[in-house]
């Protein structure tokens, strides 16, 4: 009975240690898959989604744009800025900001983000259930776009491998954008993160990730995956 209430005591103290130890990793997705209607040119990669698993039910999105382009809200990207897919029951999407080289932006009648939608099309992309769009679109559309390359948020109740989920068509996250890039200025429409074609080469001590192949559709763009973990003393 005392070796079992030691163990019992032990197993306590480590649980009560790894609760506290602040254990945290991220995971970037290049935005190289193309959708826009007149083309793409020699533009090759449009920006980065980072995910960051803050607390074990949070994780925090950074949807990153870069060499010139911007956030641009239109009925080619489902009349939304960004889009991925979040059917998790009790989730929500808290804290949004856009930034522009990392200084605040404010928009007009703010920006909402929502889960658990109904199937939102973006061309060439498939479905999503989550969105992020402008409160007032007349604020972010094509003939006002807002001058932003960044959105930052949250949600909750969720992990890092539940809302990193591909569509029918291979597809996780989603930026309508205009192109402000050498190769497709001027143009319109949705970039994408897409899972089709090979395994990512994982970094050293992380997870492999397997992505199985899609029919018809281009690998442009590789996962990595980096994981820093804190032990308590």
């Amino acid at each position: 009975m005392q070796v079992r209430s030691t163990l019992k005591s032990v197993a306590a103290l480590f649980a009560v240690s790894m609760a506290m130890t602040g254990i945290s990793y991220a995971d970037t997705f290049n935005l190289t898959s193309c959708h826009l209607s007149g083309g793409c040119g020699t533009a090759t990669q449009f920006g980065t989604v980072t995910l960051t698993q803050a607390t074990a039910t949070t994780v925090n999105f950074d949807v990153v744009l870069n060499s010139g382009n911007r956030f641009v809200e239109t009925g080619a990207g489902g009349g939304s800025l960004s889009l991925f897919n979040d059917s998790i029951s009790g989730s929500t999407i808290t804290g949004i900001t856009a930034t522009l080289n990392g200084a605040n932006v404010s928009i007009t009648g703010g920006l909402t983000g929502l889960t658990n939608q109904s199937p939102i099309m973006a061309d060439g992309t498939g479905t999503f259930t989550a969105q992020v769009f402008c409160t007032d679109s007349s604020q972010c559309n094509g003939g006002s776009t807002p001058n932003i390359n960044d959105l930052h948020f949250t949600v909750t109740n969720a992990t890092i491998a539940a809302l990193a989920i591909a569509n029918s068509l291979g597809n996780i996250f989603v930026a309508d954008i205009l192109c402000g890039q050498t190769g497709c200025t001027g143009l319109t429409g949705p970039v994408d993160v897409n899972t089709g074609g090979t395994s990512a080469v994982p970094l050293p001590g992380a997870l492999p990730l397997f992505a199985s192949g899609i029919a018809g559709l281009v690998l442009l763009g590789r996962r990595k995956k980096k994981q820093v973990a804190a032990m308590a003393a």
